[in-house]
């Protein structure tokens, strides 16, 4: 976590009412949240401040989300993240990747929620 006591999401997703819509809920409840509409801007956020946290789109204009996946898989860096799809993730996507948690859109926002704020929840301190 970051020295502030703020949790940090990273949306990627390419449809603006989506992100408008989310981005305003999370603020609402304490969480930074960094929109990214491509895999390439996406992996210029996470190099730039690594997020606690990705919410992701799979249908991205450059790249998929699964594509996004694998390459920081293959920087070895693992970050929890939340698949949203309005295309059908096949099973064994879901089993390579293990994400948090996968929604189907269109979703109800408050599924959405009910994900990303127990996943935002400080760590509890260390002994």
């Amino acid at each position: 976590m970051t020295e502030s006591s703020s949790r940090h999401v990273l949306l990627v997703e390419d449809d603006g009412s989506l992100c408008r819509v989310v981005t305003r809920n999370l603020s609402s409840r304490g969480v930074d949240v960094r929109t990214a509409t491509t895999v390439s801007d996406a992996l210029r956020a996470i190099a730039e401040s690594r997020p606690d946290l990705i919410v992701l789109d799979i249908n991205l204009p450059d790249r998929s989300g699964w594509e996004l996946l694998r390459v920081l898989h293959s920087r070895g860096i693992d970050i929890p993240t939340i698949v949203i799809s309005a295309a059908r993730c096949a099973p064994e996507r879901l089993a390579e990747f293990q994400p948090l948690a996968y929604l189907p859109k269109p979703f109800p926002l408050d599924a959405l929620l009910r994900l990303v704020m127990p996943a935002m929840a400080p760590a509890a301190p260390s002994n």
